[in-house]
């Protein structure tokens, strides 16, 4: 956003630490803070079929630092942290079909990896700024749309159980401990570095992929499911003035684009875009049937008022953008061989 432009300055020479940093939002944030002159170190288990991907940080390999190492190491994180004045804390479990399957993993990670975060902090840098990046899982079955902070959580699974759990810590060393923490709960968000060999997460650029597959994408139920999506960039400058922010320390903030869509929809857009795929309506799958909590559209009107930022990007933009990206990069990203994929 523009009125945060001037305060970006802060951010060269910062020291910055992201967790995740090779997924798809760490990698995306990288290009950015590198953009900006900040010394930017980047965390990653590079775990099997997660978001991790060197390619993402093509064009900046040699200006930010690497360290493969995993959230729930204490003295690696104990010594990763000291010094730095950001941490963006993105790493995680994020399928929601394999919270089912191996719930163990989601605490273990997105709940001890964040605990060990937090004490790391108390112990070695209790003034560091610490963002936080939950889902809009954490809300469950919505009562009403548009969905504040202040509506009921009653998540539907593992995933985003834990991501409430992480958050709540969070707050509690806001409370207790003095850091300055903040929770984010984003929606779908979709574009360029995204993981693109499965379909656990992130149904926008899997159907994207599909398309220019040109494969069939199933839509389960009837498509009628409402759902907003944002894109990377929105999400990433959301990350940056939410952490510069000083009031929003403390606070639990949406982020998202406002404008719901139907899957049905959703899909139609990028057929239209690509000009390729079709659309097979498809029962839902048992996994996906215990999961599924209906309707989402966030109102976000919380973090405009604190941190003054709100989505920009309509949605064939960003997807047009997005689409020209794996064009460009398709072989760094998916085999041509869907069937083979998903063995």
């Amino acid at each position: 956003m523009a009125s945060t432009t001037i305060q970006y300055e802060i951010f060269k020479n910062a020291r910055v630490l992201i967790t995740g940093g090779l997924g798809f939002i760490g990698s995306n944030l990288a290009h950015r803070l590198v953009h900006l002159g900040a010394k930017v170190t980047l965390v990653d288990s590079m775990l099997p079929l997660y978001g991790g991907n060197l390619f993402n940080l093509e064009g900046i390999q040699d200006q930010v630092k690497i360290n493969y190492c995993d959230i729930r190491d204490r003295p690696a994180m104990d010594y990763l942290v000291k010094d730095q004045d950001f941490i963006f804390h993105l790493a995680g479990q994020v399928s929601h079909v394999d919270s089912v399957l191996d719930p163990f993993n989601d605490v273990d990670i997105n709940v001890i990896g964040t605990l060990v975060i937090l004490e790391a902090l108390r112990k070695n840098n209790p003034n560091a700024r610490l963002i936080f990046t939950g889902t809009r899982g954490q809300y469950g079955a919505s009562i009403n749309l548009p969905v504040d902070e202040q509506a009921p959580t009653n998540p539907k699974g593992m995933y985003a159980i834990t991501n409430l759990a992480a958050e709540k810590m969070i707050l509690m060393y806001f409370d207790v401990h003095d850091i300055k923490g903040v929770s984010l709960r984003i929606t779908n968000t979709y574009g360029p570095r995204h993981q693109m060999k499965h379909n656990r997460y992130g149904v926008a650029n899997w159907f994207l992929r599909l398309a220019m597959d040109d494969q069939t994408i199933p839509l389960m139920g009837s498509g009628e499911i409402l759902r907003d999506y944002m894109y990377i960039e929105d999400l990433i400058e959301a990350l940056l003035a939410t952490s510069l922010c000083d009031k929003s320390y403390g606070e639990v903030l949406n982020v998202g684009n406002g404008v719901g869509i139907t899957f049905k929809d959703l899909a139609q857009t990028i057929i239209d875009l690509t000009g390729k795929g079709r659309i097979k309506f498809v029962p839902f799958t048992p996994e996906r049937k215990i999961l599924e909590p209906g309707d989402y559209v966030g109102d976000y009107s919380k973090i405009k008022k604190i941190v003054g930022w709100e989505a920009t990007t309509e949605l064939s933009k960003g997807f047009k953008t997005s689409l020209n990206y794996y064009l460009l990069n398709r072989e760094h990203y998916w085999k041509p061989d869907y069937e083979k994929d998903m063995k």
